[in-house]
């Protein structure tokens, strides 16, 4: 097991300035809170500190292509303005070998934007990070072949983030189906899994979370891995309230562990949600730690540790 502290992860050696030449921008503008004229916006802010770049505003259909082709221009810096899965997506194509990110928050949870600019809007973020941003080396998971930057949720209580996105929609009716299936689910088969050096165990759902996400000091570069172990909607009620006015790791539903990789196992393709996008995993999937995911351009200490 791992337990509290209140540090993060121990700091990198601090970088010096990079030096910025060619821009890719990539504006998903059917993100929640991006906004009509974003794509103007973000393009003047980066005319104002004197670099030129090529901006694409794709739809939805095109944003993996067009995150592609950015990536595959080999510039210095890859900007992004959009949801959890734009930055996520982002991250992954960027790779550790490829251009420096700066993932702005133009979503509903913005995960990743906050381990990186805190709170800050997007236009203050951008201008941190063209300001005083430096290289930042940044870790990751992998889970079925899937990469992620900031948490995984393994089992039947993922599928209440469908509901959640109903509720963002104004959709109530549907909010409330989801959410009574999700209800349903939650408790009706459970997760085995299996740690490196353990035996195997089982539990309602796994949350897999980077370091850099949480407040936890790892002995060593790990995941930590966060057992949920509930049997019934009045223990899911209490763990919420706890998550909401304290420590969440603190209730009595919750065992902590740190493993670098490990298997899951289940009776049926597990839902997950990989930093707030919803997708169902094979029955048997594996996961690990990456300790070098992606290099991002951000201010040396920004961020929030947010799990």
């Amino acid at each position: 097991m791992v337990s509290s502290v209140e540090n993060l992860v121990p700091e990198q050696p601090v970088a010096a300035r990079p030096r910025l030449q060619r821009i890719e921008a990539i504006v998903n503008a059917a993100s929640g809170s991006v906004g009509a004229g974003a794509a103007a916006a973000l393009a003047e802010v980066i005319a104002a500190h004197g670099y030129a770049c090529n901006l694409a505003t794709p739809s939805p259909a095109q944003l993996g292509e067009a995150i592609t082709a950015a990536v595959d221009a080999a510039p210095d810096l890859l900007v992004v303005l959009g949801g959890d899965g734009t930055a996520n997506l982002a991250a992954e194509r960027c790779g550790p070998d490829g251009p420096l990110l700066a993932a702005l928050p133009g979503g509903t949870m913005n995960m990743l934007p906050r381990i990186l600019y805190g709170a800050l809007p997007w236009r203050a973020a951008l201008e941190a990070a063209l300001t005083d941003g430096i290289e930042r080396p940044m870790s990751g998971g992998r889970v079925d072949g899937r990469a992620f930057h900031v948490a995984a949720i393994l089992g039947a209580p993922a599928l209440w983030s469908a509901a959640r996105e109903a509720v963002r929609a104004g959709n109530l009716v549907r909010a409330w189906r989801r959410s009574a299936f999700a209800l349903r689910r939650s408790f009706s088969g459970r997760v085995r899994y299996q740690l490196a050096g353990m035996p195997r165990r089982e539990a309602e759902a796994l949350v897999l979370i980077n370091p850099v996400a949480t407040k936890i000091m790892m002995s060593e570069p790990s995941l930590e891995v966060a057992e949920l172990d509930v049997h019934n909607a009045l223990e899911m009620f209490r763990l919420a309230f706890n998550g909401l006015v304290g420590d969440w790791r603190c209730d009595p539903g919750i065992t902590v562990y740190a493993a670098a990789h490990g298997r899951a196992v289940a009776r049926r393709p597990i839902p997950c949600v990989l930093d707030g996008e919803l997708l169902l995993l094979s029955r048997s999937p594996e996961f690990h730690f990456r300790p070098r995911a992606f290099r991002a351009l951000a201010p040396a200490g920004a961020g929030d540790s947010v799990l």
